[in-house]
C-alpha cells in the first residue's frame, strides 16, 4: 500500500467508519486532507474534479442526465493536526431525471485552532433527486470554527434532502447559512441536529423560497445546548406561488446556563399557499424525567436519554 493510500485510510477511519468502502469499485469516493486530495474514485455518469488550492480544494461535480448512482458516494474532508484552514469551494450540477446520494464525513478530531469553510453552489436538474448527509466528528477541545454556506436551485420537480449532524465532540463555533429556491413541483427538506456544550456557539440561518407552483419545503432544526453554550436559529420559509406548502420546525433543549433563541419567519404572498411553523425551547420535560427516574435511571442518565431522543 502506498503512502497516499495509507494516509487516506487513516483519515477516513477517524470518522469511525470502515475504510474498506474505499476499495469497493462500485462506490465512488473523494478523500481530502486539508488541501491535499488523497484519493478519488468515480462511477459511470459521475464526474468529480478536485483542484488543490493553497488553503483547501475547489470541487466540481457533474452528474449526467438520466443517471442513477446505485450506491451512496462517500466524501471525506478533514484536518488531523491541531491547527489549519480548510476551504472547500463546491460547484455541483445534477442532470435531469438523475438520482444521487452523498454521505459526507468532516473530521477534525484534534482541533485546537482550525477553520473549516465551505461555499457551495448547487443546481438540481428537472425531476432529479439529490440526498446529502453530512456528519461532523470533532474533538474535545472546541478549537474549531465551521462555516458552511450554500445556494441551491431546484428545477421543476427536483428533490433536495439534506441532513447535517454534529453530535460527536465539541461544536466550537458553527455558522450555517443555506438558501434554497424551489421551482414548480420541487421538494426541499433540510434537517440540522447539533449538540452544544461548554461555550460552544451555534448559529443556523436557513432560507427556503417556494417560487414555483406546488413547490414544498420543510426546515427542521433540533438543538441541545448545555453548559454556557449559545444557540440561535433563524429559519425562513417564503411562499410566493399558488398551492405551495411548507413547514418550519425548531426544537431546542437548554440546560445549565445555556441560552437559546429561535426565530422562525413564515412569509406567504399567495392566498392559495399554506405554510406553518412550530418552535419550542425549554428544559428537559419533567414528566419524561420523572418517568425515566422511576424506572431506575439517575437524573443525569435520564437527561441524556431525553436529549439523545430529541437529536435522533
Amino acid at each position: 500500500m502506498n503512502d497516499k493510500m495509507q494516509q487516506m485510510k487513516e483519515v477516513y477511519e477517524t470518522t469511525e467508519s470502515d475504510s474498506g468502502i474505499l476499495s469497493d469499485p462500485e462506490v465512488a469516493h473523494l478523500v481530502v486532507h486539508q488541501n491535499k486530495v488523497l484519493g478519488t474514485h468515480l462511477v459511470p455518469g459521475l464526474e468529480m474534479d478536485a483542484k488543490e488550492l493553497e488553503d483547501g480544494v475547489e470541487l466540481t461535480m457533474r452528474l449526467a442526465d438520466d443517471v442513477v448512482v446505485k450506491n451512496p458516494v462517500h466524501l471525506c474532508f478533514g484536518i488531523i493536526p491541531e491547527t489549519g484552514i480548510q476551504r472547500i469551494k463546491m460547484d455541483v450540477k445534477i442532470g435531469k431525471n438523475s438520482k444521487i446520494s452523498l454521505l459526507s464525513h468532516c473530521t477534525f478530531p484534534n482541533a485546537v485552532a482550525i477553520q473549516h469553510i465551505m461555499d457551495a453552489k448547487i443546481n438540481i436538474g428537472e425531476n432529479a433527486d439529490y440526498t446529502y448527509f453530512e456528519r461532523h466528528i470533532h474533538g474535545s477541545k472546541g478549537g474549531i470554527k465551521v462555516v458552511p454556506k450554500a445556494k441551491v436551485t431546484l428545477e421543476k420537480g427536483a428533490k433536495f434532502n439534506t441532513e447535517f449532524e454534529l453530535l460527536k465532540g465539541r461544536v466550537g463555533e458553527i455558522y450555517i447559512d443555506y438558501e434554497i429556491t424551489g421551482k414548480e413541483d420541487s421538494v426541499m427538506e433540510m434537517t440540522s441536529r447539533i449538540s452544544g456544550t461548554e461555550d460552544d456557539i451555534i448559529e443556523i440561518r436557513e432560507s427556503g423560497f417556494l417560487v414555483g407552483e406546488r413547490a414544498r419545503g420543510v426546515l427542521t432544526s433540533k438543538i441541545a445546548a448545555r453548559g454556557k453554550a449559545r444557540a440561535e436559529v433563524y429559519n425562513t420559509l417564503r411562499a410566493t406561488a399558488p398551492f405551495t406548502r411548507g413547514h418550519v420546525d425548531c426544537h431546542e433543549i437548554v440546560k445549565d446556563e445555556a441560552v437559546a433563541k429561535a426565530i422562525p419567519i413564515v412569509d406567504v404572498e399567495d392566498p392559495r399557499a399554506h405554510v406553518t411553523h412550530e418552535a419550542a425551547i425549554g428544559s428537559v420535560d419533567n414528566k419524561q424525567l420523572e418517568t425515566l427516574m422511576s424506572r431506575g435511571m439517575d437524573e443525569e442518565e435520564a437527561v441524556e436519554l431525553i436529549i439523545n431522543g430529541l437529536l435522533s
